[in-house]
């Protein structure tokens, strides 16, 4: 069992980094991190030995968000004050985070979830399509959706672009 414990020690920090990037809060981070790792400890008996953990609880903090966000019937609410971005050398660096989180919160849940386990967390297609319970081919669509709106979003030259002059 330590060598159990040991491994989850090991996820902690991603778990943390995942909560964080889809909660947007660093509160609401810890305290999805903590719902996640109690309800694993809960379910401890369905975990297969040998199959991968990470998956495993990223699928648990996936489900526990998705069951919250629906018991609160509204978005959660983005908190630019408690970004705790690193300080970096100028302050368009800052700017550009926040641009890119602001970004981020309006790409819908579905395709924001795929996204970050994939460029953030490093998952593979397979990873994140089991850890979301859905297709590959889903994960491969939203994540495709999703890096093009992005895209949209972070270019104002793009967005410019596809405004249309009404007479």
């Amino acid at each position: 069992m330590s060598d159990f414990a040991s491994r989850i020690e090991e996820i902690i920090p991603r778990l943390r980094r995942y909560a964080r990037a889809l909660t947007g809060d660093g509160g609401a981070a810890d305290d999805l991190v903590q719902d996640t790792l109690e309800r694993a400890w809960v379910k401890l008996h369905l975990w297969r030995r040998g199959s991968d953990l990470r998956a495993w609880l990223f699928t648990i903090m996936h489900n526990v968000y998705v069951n919250q966000v629906r018991s609160r019937h509204d978005e959660v609410p983005v908190d630019d004050d408690s970004l705790d971005a690193p300080q970096r050398a100028t302050q368009t660096d800052l700017l550009e985070v926040r641009d890119i989180d602001a970004a981020l919160r309006q790409l819908p849940p579905e395709q924001r979830e795929v996204l970050l386990l994939i460029a953030l967390e490093r998952m593979s297609y397979s990873e994140a399509a089991r850890a979301l319970s859905i297709p590959i081919g889903t994960v491969m669509s939203r994540l495709a959706r999703a890096r093009e709106k992005l895209r949209l979003l972070l270019d104002s030259d793009a967005a410019a672009a596809t405004l249309k002059v009404v007479k």
